[in-house]
């Protein structure tokens, strides 16, 4: 074994890390606010929530990037539709950007690395985190105002991994729907942010009611008072209701934002009154 190639190693390896830490520190840097979107359980429609704010964000002329950590499930690519599309490249550094959806808003998704949209991410932890870490490490991010981080269902490896990359997190953003059983869940997301000194913003209720087209009743499709119960147990806000719309569905799957497609209608109007919750929240702090 040649000590002097060992050596050689050893100093490049150093000189690595030195590196991919200064450009990790320098995205940081160029990021105003951190906003984590969490859910205790999947299917509560947290992407779609995560999705619409970054648009409402964007819409106010906020800069805004949305990071999606799902490595398992990622969904963040179509509802924005950005399938397909590759990674931008720095003109000064050279190094990959994150896709461009719009002037004012930004994404990063394993999906826009994985060439075989059916194929699975069989990953362990470790693997896991290390994506993450380089999703703000390796990708020169460009001045933001606000990043989203839209993060899979429980407490576990990604959010907690996030977290921890970030340093400073605003706010967490709990999104449960009505019914109790998934305030069971939303409620160890708020231990969980508690636990890991993230302020969490409020609670936003998805799927919250149906109103008839036919007969303008409206409907509790989800029964339960899990949010009220979270809220004053845990002494938070409901940021807001937002009820259900089958044209959210239809829009998330086109690749569009329902809140500016859709922006005269009830759950599109509750959308826009949690955006500037959220901006008066973290702003006049």
């Amino acid at each position: 074994m040649n000590p002097n190639k060992m050596e050689t190693n050893s100093k490049e390896n150093a000189e690595k890390k030195l590196q991919n830490e200064t450009y990790l520190k320098d995205n940081l840097a160029r990021i105003k606010h951190k906003l984590l979107v969490i859910s205790g359980k999947g299917g509560v429609g947290k992407s779609t929530i995560a999705v619409n704010l970054a648009y409402g964000l964007a819409f106010l002329r906020k800069k805004v990037g949305i990071l999606d950590i799902d490595i398992h499930g990622p969904s963040i690519a179509k509802m924005l539709g950005i399938e397909g599309r590759t990674l931008g490249l720095s003109k000064i550094s050279n190094r990959p950007m994150p896709v461009k959806v719009h002037d004012n808003l930004y994404a990063m998704t394993i999906a826009t690395l994985i060439q075989d949209v059916d194929a699975p991410v069989i990953w362990r932890g470790p693997l896991k985190m290390g994506v993450i870490k380089q999703f703000l490490q390796d990708i020169e991010w460009p001045e933001l105002d606000y990043l989203i981080v839209d993060s899979p269902p429980g407490t576990g490896d990604e959010p907690l991994s996030i977290v921890q990359i970030l340093k400073k997190v605003d706010g967490s953003i709990i999104v449960s729907t009505p019914q109790d059983v998934a305030f069971l869940d939303a409620r160890k997301t708020i231990k969980f942010s508690e636990k890991l000194s993230v302020p969490v913003l409020g609670i936003i209720e998805n799927m919250s009611g149906f109103t008839c087209p036919h007969c303008g009743k409206k409907i509790e499709i989800f029964q339960g008072k899990g949010a009220i119960k979270a809220a004053n147990d845990f002494n938070i806000d409901i940021l807001g209701k937002i009820p259900i719309d089958n044209k959210i569905v239809q829009t998330s799957d086109a690749g569009r934002p329902y809140i500016y497609d859709y922006n005269s209608l009830p759950a599109a109007l509750e959308m826009k009154n949690i955006v500037n919750k959220i901006l008066k929240k973290v702003e006049d702090k």
